[in-house]
């Protein structure tokens, strides 16, 4: 007869984080889901009835990585990753200015396609950093007010109410995303009637992507509370402050 493995001990975040393998895979993989949907997010695609951008296949995930961070490490790392993710995708968007304003060769011939692609314009570039900012630290407190809840209801209840935390969690994130994104992104330019929208399918859609793929999230979850030995409940005098930086 195989031995189970020992359950995940809860502990408190009151602690410092620390830097472990799977920590660092997730915090890349978040960051590069991050610049990989912004890159792409300039190519419209019909989905049904709806419109929607090509970055709606991508971005999601980075809110299912940051509910496994705050699942198992707790809000402050995940506040920390978030960060890194924002001054990283800002980085990218400020180097593909540059490499748009250095004069070209003779024999280039795309710099009006580059432009076209990349050259945002600053007004989308401050709606969607804003966004992602303002969704992603609602998503994370969500998560982690639900699980210090949820930490008091019955063991046999903990796989229920990860997904109700999930999807809940995910809905209140890109419901503030794209309340923030689109009136500031698309105002003047589209009416008011096509932004509601936009801001109920795109945040809709999102969360349904979410529901799709929770079996897989809750497999991942479990096997990293195993891996890591770590289930943190954050306590109530969590420092919730979004623009704190000095996490580790």
């Amino acid at each position: 007869m195989t031995q189970k493995s020992a359950p995940a001990p809860v502990v408190s975040a009151n602690r410092r984080p620390f830097l472990t393998l799977p920590f660092i895979c997730l915090t890349a993989l978040f960051v590069a889901c991050l610049i990989i949907s912004n890159l792409i997010e300039i190519k419209t695609v019909p989905l049904g009835p709806f419109t929607v951008t090509a970055g709606l296949a991508v971005f999601p995930i980075s809110y299912i990585i940051n509910d496994c961070i705050v699942e198992v490490y707790g809000f402050r790392p995940a506040r920390l990753v978030i960060w890194l993710g924002f001054a990283l995708s800002l980085i990218t968007a400020l180097l593909l200015q540059l490499a748009i304003a250095l004069p070209g060769t003779d024999d280039w011939q795309h710099q009006e396609a580059m432009e076209a692609i990349y050259g945002s314009v600053p007004r989308i570039m401050i709606a969607s950093f804003t966004a992602f900012i303002c969704g992603s630290m609602v998503n994370a407190y969500v998560m982690s007010i639900m699980k210090r809840r949820a930490s008091r209801t019955a063991v046999g209840h903990k796989r229920l109410t990860f997904s109700l935390r999930a999807i809940i969690s995910t809905l209140w994130g890109e419901g503030v995303d794209s309340i923030i994104f689109f009136p500031i992104a698309f105002a003047g330019a589209l009416t008011w009637s096509t932004i509601a929208s936009l801001i109920i399918a795109q945040a809709l859609l999102k969360t349904l992507y979410e529901i799709l793929v929770l079996p897989v999230t809750v497999i991942i979850v479990q096997r990293l509370k195993r891996l890591e030995r770590l289930d943190t409940i954050d306590p109530s005098g969590t420092d919730y402050r979004w623009w704190r930086l000095t996490d580790l």
